[in-house]
């Protein structure tokens, strides 16, 4: 196997060989997480994927069929509200590690966190909807700079002790509501090696072909005990070895042997790079500081044949969005060939006209 095979192989599994029928939820349920700091862009994350528009999408994460919270690595996500629990209750502890540090700097330890996630748990009780800065105004904290990151830190605390959730838009505020009052505790619970085997099986199965440091990074566990599970899992998996790397990938799609030109205009820290430790499969060495930044920044990116060849950017106006592109090697023929088929898809989840600058 080759990195185009992967590429390949990586599109089947995260559902963009082909645009799924299925709901926004069971996209979201099958890619286990989906990193969702940037909103608007993770909400074409699931929509690039599925046939459902913006508006479609928006009111699956209103009624809490999606729940967008901090979870694995120490930034928001998409998860589906039948996985919300067990991945909390796996992730969590570590996760809060970050949160723990950053309370801290403010005079915030745990005994007078608990004490804030009483309070926040009484102004929400009764299906209250309100933004953090409303909450932070009931609490009595005043925002004194950008530097403080006091108000982040108590909302991220509550959301991995599993009290918040995001709730319904109110305009274009994100709200924090109960997440038990959104999304039903279930009765029983994983123990932490049956959620990291789940885990691994469910990153796989949607992200595959990866790497033990792949899921490491995806999952926010050490190496070590990653390649313990995969260890514990090897015999419900397939592997190849490329450079000394073993890929591991657990697959039952029929399209994995196919191959069909396609072209995607997907959106800044889509799962297509960020879900990977090294990303040289999807996108040549030599492109991907115009791409992504040694900080974390992702940018939108344009997938052809399963390799990024460029980037761009959209503008909203009020009858039409704008689209501005920049390919790593263009030529005037391959650009208007790559628009004409890659941007139609967006054209129609944004249900609005697109114009190409």
């Amino acid at each position: 196997m080759t990195y185009q095979e992967i590429s390949h192989h990586r599109l089947v599994s995260q559902k963009l060989y082909k645009t799924s029928p299925i709901s926004p939820q069971e996209i979201v349920k099958h890619l286990g997480a989906m990193q969702a700091q940037d909103y608007s862009m993770a909400k074409w994350a699931i929509g690039s994927r599925c046939d459902a528009t913006e508006a479609v999408i928006e009111e699956a994460i209103n009624s809490a069929q999606i729940i967008r919270t901090h979870i694995l690595r120490p930034t928001w996500h998409f998860v589906s509200a039948d996985d919300i629990y067990w991945m909390l209750q796996l992730s969590a502890p570590q996760v809060k590690r970050f949160t723990a540090s950053a309370g801290k700097k403010y005079g915030y330890d745990a005994k007078k966190l608990d004490q804030t996630n009483s309070k926040i748990e009484k102004l929400l009780s009764g299906n209250n909807h309100l933004t953090r800065d409303e909450i932070m105004q009931e609490l009595g904290i005043k925002k004194t700079s950008k530097e403080d990151f006091l108000s982040a830190a108590i909302m991220m605390n509550a959301e991995l002790d599993g009290l918040v959730c995001n709730g319904r838009m109110k305009g274009k505020q994100i709200t924090y509501a109960l997440l038990e009052e959104r999304v039903s505790k279930p009765k029983s619970k994983l123990t932490k090696e049956e959620g990291l085997v789940k885990l691994a099986l469910k990153y796989l199965e949607s992200h595959g072909p990866a790497t033990v440091i792949d899921f490491s990074w995806w999952s926010g566990f050490p190496p070590t005990t990653c390649q313990n599970i995969f260890n514990a899992i090897k015999l419900q998996l397939n592997s190849i070895e490329i450079n000394g790397q073993i890929y591991w990938f657990k697959t039952d799609s029929s399209d994995e042997n196919s191959f069909r030109e396609s072209v995607h205009f997907l959106p800044a820290f889509d799962e297509i790079l960020i879900s990977y430790k090294t990303r040289e499969a999807s996108i040549l060495v030599e492109h991907q500081s115009k791409a992504f930044t040694n900080n974390g920044i992702f940018k939108p990116v344009i997938l052809e044949n399963s390799k990024v060849i460029g980037t761009w950017k959209r503008t909203m106006a009020k009858d039409h969005a704008q689209i501005e592109t920049q390919f790593f090697n263009e030529t005037e023929n391959h650009k208007k060939a790559v628009l004409f088929e890659g941007i139609k898809a967006f054209e129609n989840y944004l249900e609005t006209k697109i114009v190409i600058e």
